[in-house]
């Protein structure tokens, strides 16, 4: 069963990295796209209209959704100077640690973002070129954001049980 819940979070993960990544691409094209425009006024071609709000929406999608891909994968930035002369035992219980903070840190942030968005829905707010509502991009955010809440407790749920079990963890990888 562990196995079964392994492979769908890390598929979840890559899911939502790929989706990010598709994203950048988006970004990355409406900017050329956008720059180009305005380099070549002198031949009828323009910049696309609300580039930035579009830039905006688009990577902070992208932001969210690459945390639970650097969740599941342990690829946050750490400090081993200390830790790689620690035994094994007390690196888990640290990765036990970490995790634990880092899953209360993805609840206090969706919770927090969540809120935000139903602020920003009521508010009614638009963006001032384009006028698509604000809360939209809030919105996009929250899909990354619940999947960083579910990596994290399964990175909890990891990393509890290679501390009640012995085994050493390679990280992003499930314990057999």
């Amino acid at each position: 069963m562990f196995d079964r819940i392994d492979r769908a979070m890390r598929a979840l993960a890559a899911f939502l990295a790929v989706l990010g990544g598709l994203a950048l691409i988006a970004v990355i094209l409406a900017t050329v796209l956008s720059v180009s425009g305005r380099a070549l006024l002198a031949f009828g071609l323009s910049p696309i209209r609300g580039d930035f709000e579009l830039v905006e929406l688009g990577t902070g999608f992208a932001v969210f959704a690459f945390l639970p891909w650097v969740q599941i994968n342990r690829q946050h930035a750490s400090v081993e100077i200390l830790t790689m002369h620690m035994g094994a035992r007390a690196n888990r219980v640290i990765d036990m640690i970490a995790d634990l903070l880092m899953f209360a840190i993805a609840v206090l942030l969706t919770w927090k973002h969540w809120a935000g968005t139903l602020d920003k829905l009521a508010y009614g707010e638009t963006t001032f070129i384009i006028q698509y509502p604000i809360w939209w991009a809030y919105a996009s955010g929250l899909l990354g954001a619940v999947g960083f809440v579910l990596i994290s407790f399964w990175c909890v749920v990891l990393s509890a049980g290679a501390l009640v079990t012995g085994q050493d963890q390679a990280h992003g990888e499930f314990m057999h």
